[in-house]
């Protein structure tokens, strides 16, 4: 069963079904129908919280053209004057930039010869390691820095500002460091909005209603996407489609609803906790990484609305197609019945290569002449959708008519929308990360941040119950 409309993206969950992949595995039609009307209230809730202007993320590609103008115009001041461009963040702050840097430009795109485009550098991470590596290969004067975080307070984004400002200020200069930062932050309070006053830096404003993991449509994921030449308008265009077709009543016409329908079931009717996202396009790579934020961190929680211990969520996993039908695909076939798989394809790549007409006398060989990559991938996704289901594996497919913007923006646009359904569901808030605080409020302990001695002492306290029974040196 298929569900299409203008956004260029059909939703297949045909191996979903019962009468593909069994009763015990498959989605029947009294599952759906017993699920029905809580799917049905769960949709007219985000509908009512999206019209009173309440969902933040659903505002976002609406978001003024002027505003949007105003991104590109500053992604090309700085594409004009810069060689390089670094992202300063972490989690919601760095993995949208990345997956629209991966799914829309070169595959090897800071290798390319141009003059045209600054060089991407996303570091999401504190690994000394990786920020030393940073540091070897950036040219220092011809390197733009856009520190991205809401409060100014997140350890990882702000320890690598300290170390990227003083470098600029000390080996170029205060005018240089004005030059070469700009902050992406809350719009009135936070200590980088407080920098930024003191300091005299430039500044965007992250959107006071969107949590990080939500914001890759705002000025957090679109100005990195606007330096390297992205169509940022096509893709809020497409986000726009993909809205006006979530307003859909009919769950059968509705593939954000339906899409977390069929999560929804297959978790807590089918008993499948690991829902794994695999791409058979090598730009979607992290398009999986991104949502596997979204979905662990918006619906793995412990309390429900009341306060009640429900512990919900399923396990998001990454996978890509076709490299692991060689790691990962033995575990789906053969393993344990408790994984839902989506495949995302498109029906035109954007190149093609033929393979060459060689060894036609080998016939191991000889079967592959002829054809063309192309035809070879979309040949094995196929194949590993039909292994799986002849084995009661249930899986759908999520397949673009071309990946670009506008299709980008609309897939994104659906991922977060089946999000905020599937926290009605659960009967979570699907937009807080409680379990995210505690250990950065741990961290800071450790670090010796003021007013966290006692998290330091939890610290301290659980190392004390070490033993040297409990280690192994080797």
């Amino acid at each position: 069963m298929t569900a299409k409309k203008k956004c260029g993206i059909t939703l297949d969950f045909t191996n979903a079904l019962s009468k593909v992949v069994g009763h015990e595995h498959g989605i029947t039609a009294d599952d759906l129908q017993k699920c029905r009307k809580q799917i049905e209230t769960a949709h007219a809730t985000i509908e009512k919280t999206k019209d009173e202007g309440k969902l933040g993320f659903a505002k976002l590609p609406y978001t003024p053209e002027s505003e949007i103008d105003e991104i590109i115009s500053i992604g090309s001041e700085i594409a004009q004057n810069f060689s390089d461009f670094v992202v300063l963040g972490i989690g919601g702050s760095a993995l949208g930039n990345i997956a629209l840097h991966s799914a829309l430009n070169h595959p090897f795109y800071n290798m390319l010869k141009t003059e045209s485009r600054p060089r991407l550098f996303v570091l999401d991470n504190v690994d000394p390691e990786l920020i030393s590596g940073a540091l070897d290969v950036l040219p220092l004067e011809k390197t733009f820095f856009n520190v991205i975080t809401k409060s100014g307070t997140t350890a990882e984004t702000m320890s690598q500002y300290l170390i990227f400002q003083q470098m600029v200020k000390e080996h170029l200069g205060e005018k240089a460091f004005k030059r070469q930062f700009l902050f992406t932050t809350d719009k009135e309070k936070g200590v980088l909005r407080k920098i930024a006053s003191k300091e005299n830096v430039r500044t965007l404003t992250i959107p006071d209603d969107a949590g990080g993991r939500f914001t890759v449509m705002s000025t957090v994921g679109l100005l990195s996407a606007a330096v390297t030449g992205i169509d940022i308008k096509q893709l809020m265009a497409g986000a726009r489609a993909m809205d006006e077709q979530c307003r859909e009543k009919d769950i059968y016409r509705n593939p954000a609803v339906m899409y977390t329908s069929l999560l929804y079931i297959m978790d807590t009717i089918k008993k499948k906790p690991m829902a794994v996202m695999m791409p058979y396009v090598q730009a979607l790579r992290d398009l999986a990484d991104w949502y596997r934020q979204l979905l662990a961190e918006s619906i793995g929680k412990k309390l429900d609305r009341q306060g009640n211990n429900v512990f919900v969520g399923q396990t998001p996993i990454k996978a890509l197609g076709a490299t692991d039908q060689h790691s990962q695909v033995q575990l789906y076939k053969e393993g344990p019945f408790d994984k839902f798989i989506t495949f995302i394809g498109v029906n035109q790549y954007r190149e093609s290569i033929e393979i060459p007409s060689a060894y036609t006398d080998i016939e191991q060989l000889s079967y592959l002449c002829g054809k063309s990559l192309n035809t070879l991938i979309q040949a094995e996704q196929k194949a590993t959708e039909v292994a799986l289901a002849r084995s009661n594996r249930p899986s759908c497919t999520i397949t673009l008519d071309q990946l670009n913007p506008f299709t980008l923006g609309a897939l994104m646009y659906m991922l977060e929308y089946q999000i905020a359904i599937a926290g009605e569901l659960y009967n979570i808030n699907a937009f807080d990360q409680p379990g995210v605080e505690e250990g950065k409020d741990l961290t800071y302990g450790m670090m010796g941040r003021k007013g966290y001695e006692d998290k330091k002492a939890l610290v301290e306290q659980a190392g004390s119950q070490v033993s040297e029974d409990s280690k192994i040196s080797f």
